[in-house]
């Protein structure tokens, strides 16, 4: 595909480059090869001008993830008396918008969906000249190099921001021949399509693990049965100080060991000879962060400790551990979690009112399949996001490589 450069025998070319191209690259600036525009302010386009059916106006969280939103859906929109106002914010197919305030070095290439959109005061707006490539400089903007520079500039203390000068002032090296700028778009447009697929193939494994999840526990609270009748609290603590491996549950994560949620800083107490020991297939809830999804069912290690405050159970012989663990993903217990929660400042979930949540379940051989079915799916699931963080380490690495 491309030749290795990297010994530098060429000065200013990148790492790897296609083999029929030697000629080197040329430095310059943003403000050089395109036309900068900032959005309206506010006092031009107010919350009352949006409309429920209108022309999309996009600003910085529609693409944060470099992206621009392939439909209208869920983005404000205006009607066409303000569209004919806001002419001179209208979005062209090849266009580049970027992040004015906030994540700053965020950047998203305007395709021929979003062609007459406009947009908003958080957002500059770059207009390639015709002599470059308009993709290509969207993903040289994309570069972990120009991206840092950009960051270094922002001005503002609480909230970062760039404005027209400090963008136009960005120093791009790109090749002379726009030839050379299609291929390398051309190639790393290939590998954004095929990260969008996976997106969309772990998005509907999702979908469909929801979908088996509420039609499997929807109908299971009518009953007389509840929660409580199938589990049992413990309380066991680490006496003698044994057990160093200090855990927290994490709303997106499950258990995950304490110096990795708070960035390698300990926040346990130097004496945990109180804290509670969970052991594998154990549950542990936060009272204050169930509310968000703070429970969890313990997989990744034999045993562990939690903070006091937790709240920690085990099933009973008749309750098949992950049966209960697929139940707290469903919208039927967040339904009835927002029934029992106490206190006005910071409302909790007390171990009793867990208990007395309805639940009817089905016989432990009917629970299994039904576990395996999911956690099946669950694994499935995780291997399209290994395989996604893969490609997507790929596109950082080939940015790093492709570009000065």
């Amino acid at each position: 595909m491309a030749i290795d450069n990297k010994d530098k025998k060429v000065l200013n070319v990148p790492h790897l480059r296609f083999p029929e191209f030697t000629e080197e690259w040329e430095r310059t600036t943003v403000g050089n090869i395109g036309n900068i525009k900032n959005g309206p302010f506010g006092s031009v386009l107010h919350a009352e001008d949006y409309v429920e059916d209108g022309i999309p106006i996009v600003t910085t969280e529609h693409f944060k993830t470099g992206l621009m939103p392939s439909d209208k859906f869920g983005i404000p929109q205006v009607s066409n008396e303000d569209y004919i106002r806001l002419k001179g914010f209208r979005l062209e197919t090849n266009d580049i918008v970027f992040s004015r305030v906030g994540s700053v070095d965020i950047n998203a290439h305007v395709g021929i969906e979003q062609n007459g959109w406009l947009f908003s005061g958080r957002v500059l707006r770059v207009r390639p000249k015709q002599t470059v490539d308009s993709l290509f400089l969207h993903y040289a903007l994309s570069t972990e190099a120009v991206k840092r520079d950009i960051c270094n500039r922002a001005v503002g203390q609480t909230m970062p921001s760039i404005n027209t000068p400090i963008l136009s002032s960005t120093i791009i090296r790109l090749p002379k021949g726009i030839f050379e700028q299609k291929k390398v778009a051309h190639f790393l447009r290939l590998l954004d399509e095929r990260i969008t697929t996976q997106n969309k193939i772990i998005e509907d494994l999702k979908k469909l693990k929801s979908a088996i999840i509420e039609m499997e526990y929807t109908y299971k609270t009518k009953g007389n049965t509840h929660i409580g009748d199938f589990i049992e609290q413990t309380s066991k603590r680490n006496k003698d100080s044994a057990i160093q491996n200090v855990l927290s549950v994490s709303n997106s994560q499950g258990f995950i060991q304490q110096c990795e949620q708070f960035e390698n800083r300990s926040v346990a107490s130097d004496d945990i000879s109180n804290y509670k020991i969970v052991e594998r297939n154990c549950f542990a809830f936060n009272p204050a962060r169930i509310n968000v999804g703070s429970i969890a069912r313990l997989t990744t290690f034999d045993r562990g400790i939690v903070s006091p405050m937790y709240i920690c159970f085990r099933t009973k012989d008749n309750l098949f551990p992950e049966y209960l663990d697929y139940y707290f993903e469903s919208k039927q217990f967040f339904t009835e979690i927002q029934k029992r929660l106490e206190g006005s400042v910071r409302q909790c979930l007390s171990y009793e009112g867990l208990c007395n949540i309805p639940l009817c379940i089905p016989t432990v051989e009917v629970q299994q399949q039904t576990g395996k079915r999911l956690s099946t799916l669950a694994q499935e699931i995780k291997l399209e996001i290994d395989f996604l963080e893969l490609l997507q380490k790929q596109k950082k690495f080939l940015l790093h490589q492709m570009f000065i």
